[in-house]
Parts: structure tokens; sequence; C-alpha cells
């Protein structure tokens, strides 16, 4: 049993470091401040400086990571909140109203992804390639009317951040109904006829307090 146990043991200890250090770097990253010793990085992380390359080879691979979790984590949120959603252009409104609320819900995770706005539109992990899957599936139902999915995507990238740079900036503007009235408008775009945009802006959402518990 202790020949067992203490691997175990020294795997949950690195993975403790780690996951340490990725808090400590998307801290930075949320504040804009990439431009920092590694020593501020691991005190921040409360390690020594000696344990960071038992890690990372280096501050710039520690932040590709810190920014890589914050979108995956981002993209696995709308993945559990969207699952029974069978309608794709619903879901793909309902993933935006819910990125709207979650700007002010999590502004930290917010900010990573304000400060890596490119990642985020061109990224394989998070948001945008379950964007770019509900545009698409939406277009084959024929409920999207795009000739473009690229540019569409872009769009709704563009819509995100732009969004989520208005929350930050006017912390007393409501979020929930500036997401729903930006993607009411995206709908509109995408050939969704006025009534039916404005019919799926007002379904309900997911409880968004189940966001809590999904670990990044």
């Amino acid at each position: 049993m202790p020949e067992t146990t203490a691997p175990r043991r020294v795997d949950r200890r690195r993975a403790r470091t780690r996951g340490a250090l990725v808090c400590a770097a998307q801290r930075l990253l949320a504040e804009g401040r990439t431009d920092v010793p590694i020593q501020e990085i691991t005190e921040l992380a409360d390690i020594g400086v000696g344990s960071f390359y038992n890690h990372f080879d280096s501050k710039e691979d520690l932040f590709r990571i810190a920014v890589e979790k914050a979108l995956e984590w981002w993209g696995s949120v709308m993945d559990r909140l969207t699952a029974d959603v069978e309608d794709p252009a619903v879901a793909y409104a309902q993933s935006f109203r819910m990125t709207g609320r979650l700007h002010r819900r999590h502004p930290e995770l917010s900010r990573i992804l304000l400060h890596h706005g490119l990642e985020l539109a061109q990224s394989e992990r998070g948001l945008a390639p379950r964007a770019a899957h509900d545009i698409r599936a939406a277009m084959a139902a024929g409920r999207f009317q795009v000739e473009d999915l690229d540019l569409a995507l872009a769009v709704t990238a563009g819509a995100v951040l732009a969004l989520g740079a208005l929350l930050h900036a006017q912390p007393d503007r409501d979020d929930a109904a500036s997401a729903d009235l930006v993607v009411r408008g995206l709908l509109r775009q995408f050939g969704i006829p006025a009534d039916e945009a404005a019919r799926i802006c007002s379904l309900e959402l997911p409880d968004l307090d189940v966001v809590d518990t999904i670990i990044g």
C-alpha cells in the first residue's frame, strides 16, 4: 500500500503546484501584466522559484497554457449549459447570452479573454469551435442564412469581445439586457425573422449558478 500511495501523493502535489502557477498566470493575464519576472509569478503562486521549471519550460509556455485553460473552461461551461438544446439557433443564442452574463460573474476570466481576443477568435479551444459548430448546424438545418462561416464566426467573436469590454467600462450597464440585444441583432443578421429572434432571446436560460460547480 505505501508503495502505491506515495506516487499518488507526489502526483497530487505536482498537480497542485502546476495549478497554482496557472492560477497565478491567469491573475496576471487578467491584469494585462505578462512582462513580469518568473520570481513574481512563483511568489504569487506561493511556491519556490526552483519548482517553476519542473512544470514549464518558460514563462511564455506558462502563459500559453493559462490562456488555453481559460478558453477551455469557458467552452466547457457552454457545453454543460446547452447540452439539452436541440435547436442550433437557440444553442448559439443561449451561448452568447450566457457569455454576456459570465463577463460579470467571472470578471477575471473575462479579462483574460478580452486581453487575448485573437486567440478567442481563432483558437481550437474554448468558444470559437463551439460557436462554429452551432453556426454550421444552424446553416444545415436551414435556420441560418450564412454565406461565409468564417466571417460569421469573426462577427460573433467581435461582438463577444466588444460587449465584454463595454460591460467592464460601464459597470452599471445591464449585462443581461445588453447581451440579449446584441445576439438578437446577430440572429437577424443571420436570417432569423425579427419575431423569432425576439422569441429566442426571451427563452429562459439555464441556472448560471451551476457555473460555479464547474472546475476549469
